[in-house]
């Protein structure tokens, strides 16, 4: 059997602690504590060098957190020409499929985008029409010139059998070739 004394010490210290918890101002003694002191003797790198950082990042809930954030006040916050300056631009077009944007544009809906009456207005139609009729009278005299060649070389032949020339005509008049000749 337990000695009465000691089961009547330990009933009254019990109802103590009970008298000391029920009379103690928890908030009025927190409020008295200097956290800057107290945190001021706790050695962060003891305390972080025994945190396991891979069991505390498999409990976080990623999702969780990306619900919690602004995406559009992230946004604002971004200084894009400063990303845009650091980007390698001709590395991202290398990697543009050409193809498949040309594919995804819709070529009527684009022309009928077009105000045909400003683009009239605007186009000087006297310098087209002479850049394409240039070109075609250009081609014309080369076409005329090459058969007004053919043609001489056609008459030089039959003039040649005509008068028996027994040698081919020489290609110039002799002061031509004479000249063609000296350095």
């Amino acid at each position: 059997m337990t000695d009465p004394m000691e089961s009547l010490a330990q009933r009254v210290a019990e109802g103590v602690f009970d008298l000391l918890v029920n009379a103690l101002d928890v908030n009025a003694l927190v409020r008295r504590v200097d956290l800057n002191a107290v945190l001021g003797q706790v050695d962060l790198d003891t305390i972080l060098a025994r945190v396991n950082v891979n069991e505390l990042l498999a409990r976080v809930d990623v999702n969780a957190l990306l619900d919690r954030v602004d995406i559009n006040a992230l946004l604002n916050r971004a200084d894009v020409n400063a990303f845009l300056d650091r980007a390698d631009i001709e590395e991202v077009m290398r990697r543009v499929d050409v193809g498949a944007v040309v594919d995804r544009v819709d070529v009527n809906q684009l022309v009928q985008r077009i105000d045909m009456d400003t683009l009239v207005a605007e186009t000087d139609l006297g310098a087209v029409i002479a850049r394409s009729s240039g070109g075609v009278a250009s081609e014309a005299l080369d076409a005329a010139r090459s058969q007004a060649v053919g043609l001489d070389q056609f008459i030089d032949r039959w003039v040649g059998r005509l008068i028996r020339r027994r040698h081919p005509a020489p290609a110039a008049p002799k002061a031509l070739l004479a000249a063609q000749a000296e350095p």
